[in-house]
């Protein structure tokens, strides 16, 4: 499954599969630099690029997600999933999409310019699209910067937010020389304020808490861009779009594209009986039959997407010790070399919770804490006075066993299961009884993760291409809100150097504050990377402009059929 985080995503949970976001083009999908074991490079994409005048006018496409979607306000702490952000941002303002090397550049249906018109305070002055309208006819307008910004700055806790990052350090945003003029107004500087405002939400359909927290509940109230919603079929699991006849820019390719939701393990099967157009090909059974099926091309990209385990706090890993001898329990070199096995290159361990390998800053940080240590872990474990009771036998403490429980989805992928058991079995060898503990797909998110409800959990953070989209992942919660800190394990000096990364204008200095954090939060033992996942789909021969987009994003006109 799959959580999607800022244009981005949150990847919720198995190691199989996600739909989010996408983009252009960049490199070819032959696989022969995989298979002689290169690592990808940063703009790797496999997106079939085609001009428009090769791709035709009309044609359907058929995608799937891993549910039915509860909640499609992205900035509502139970609206983060990938799925979700996938459908919304079709459909909603993406005013900066993101290029094959991750970097935004205006839309200019939407967006003429933005710009840092000041830095002492610092100032961005953005100048929308006249023609740019919602689907009530309201004008893309300031109200609705500013309306996204009070729900989210943080100083009112009925809205229930997943991130307020970047929004808590603007002190005002304004109208300018007319409605379509925004000027935002920074209290302290903030290096990835092109990352803000994405998707940019209508300011009538988020201005009170009710409607912020449950206007957008199986329902996306009011559109604004080439496409928009046309049912939303529950019974069929379905949602169609189609391009909206009052869209002022050029026509959309498709005439319609299709998402329905699917348990993971269904892709495969759908894509053969051509029921969907594209599927996930990167478990080793499903590439082996995906790749061999006619019509088929395999893209390849280089995506910001990791695999992680993330602990929880309710019951024994409240302990630092424990965490600690968990951490040292676990063999990440075993994880990934029994995740990878048939694969045509190499995946190595992640070292970094805020950079791909492939990324510009990107250090191993992870040192004692990323390295497999049984007796080291014992040593912890009698340390925080867990009796050890022999091989095979859970320890115990006041009468009470050592038991944990890791929570997956139902449908989870055989890759993930395998995840599980493996985890499990290394856990056992330091005394650790670890139970795994399958829950309905649909509740997985919002009665189990968002409620830190689980001791062990495994999901993938997407396309968290700015740093700064991490904060809430590893502040300390507050009082009411727990942001996507799902664990609760931070401490102040962590806060405090992410906040002084994301106020740093110099790229140097931000990358090297992100990684002393980093160095915290391995010892911390907040979440033990495992992996940058890599991004394989199989999808139908003569699709255009669509597939892997590594770090850019999908564009929802020129995608289609080739002539």
């Amino acid at each position: 499954m799959s959580r999607a985080s800022r244009s981005t995503c949150v990847a919720v949970v198995a190691v199989s599969a996600a739909l989010v976001m996408a983009g252009c083009s960049s490199s070819d999908d032959s696989g022969a630099d995989h298979k002689k074991g290169k690592p990808p490079a940063v703009d790797a994409q496999g997106l079939n690029a085609q001009p428009a005048s090769k791709v035709r006018q009309g044609g359907r496409l058929k995608l799937s997600v891993q549910k039915w979607v509860h909640q499609y306000n992205f900035y509502q702490v139970d609206g983060t999933d990938g799925d979700a952000v996938a459908i919304l941002e079709q459909v909603e303002p993406v005013l900066m999409p993101r290029d094959a090397k991750g970097v935004p550049h205006p839309d200019p249906n939407f967006l003429i310019s933005a710009k840092v018109t000041s830095t002492s305070p610092q100032v961005v002055t953005y100048k929308l699209n006249p023609k740019a309208k919602w689907s009530d006819g309201k004008q893309l307008s300031y109200r609705d910067f500013a309306t996204l910004w009070k729900d989210l700055n943080g100083k009112d806790d009925r809205y229930l937010v997943a991130d307020s990052t970047g929004y808590d350090r603007i002190s005002k945003v304004a109208r300018g020389a007319d409605d379509q003029e925004v000027k935002v107004t920074f209290s302290k500087p903030y290096a990835d304020w092109q990352r803000l405002f994405r998707p940019l939400l209508p300011a009538d359909g988020i201005d009170t808490p009710e409607k912020f927290n449950k206007g957008w509940i199986e329902k996306i109230p009011i559109t604004g861009s080439s496409w928009k919603i046309k049912s939303f079929d529950k019974t069929a699991q379905t949602v169609s779009t189609v391009p909206d006849p009052n869209w002022w820019g050029t026509r959309p390719k498709l005439d319609s594209i299709t998402y329905r939701a699917l348990a993971q393990p269904a892709d495969t099967e759908a894509y053969l009986n051509k029921e969907i157009d594209y599927a996930p090909a990167i478990l080793p059974e499903d590439y082996q039959r995906l790749s061999k099926a006619p019509g088929t091309d395999i893209r390849r990209g280089a995506r910001w997407d990791e695999v992680h385990l993330t602990l929880g706090t309710r019951g024994p890993l409240k302990d630092l010790k424990v965490r600690q001898a968990l951490d040292l329990a676990i063999d990440r070199k075993g994880i990934v070399a029994a995740f990878a096995k048939d694969l045509d290159f190499p995946v190595q361990t992640l070292d970094n919770h805020f950079f791909m390998p492939n990324q510009q800053g990107y250090k191993a940080n992870a040192g004692k804490w990323g390295t497999f240590d049984l007796a080291g872990a014992k040593k912890l474990l009698d340390a925080a006075g867990w009796k050890d009771n022999g091989a095979g036998k859970p320890r115990t403490k006041g009468g009470k066993e050592l038991t944990l429980d890791y929570v997956l989805t139902a449908g989870s992928s055989s890759s993930a299961l395998d995840q599980a058991q493996i985890v499990q079995q290394q856990l056992g060898q330091a005394g650790f009884k670890v139970t795994i503990q399958k829950v309905p797909d649909a509740d997985f998110s919002d009665k189990y993760l968002d409620r830190g409800e689980f001791d062990l959990t495994s999901f993938r953070n997407v396309d968290y291409v700015f740093p700064s989209q991490l904060y809430s992942t590893f502040r300390q919660p507050s009082a009411k809100q727990t942001y996507l800190n799902f664990g609760a394990i931070g401490s102040p000096e962590i806060d405090d150097l992410l906040t002084r990364a994301a106020e740093s204008t110099d790229p140097a200095e931000s990358q090297d504050l992100y990684n002393q954090a980093d160095v915290r939060i391995w010892a911390e033992v907040h979440s033990i990377e495992l992996y940058q996942r890599p991004q394989i789909y199989a999808v139908r021969s003569g699709l255009a402009n669509f597939g892997a987009s590594g770090l850019g994003d999908w564009n929802f006109l020129t995608m289609g059929w080739e002539k």
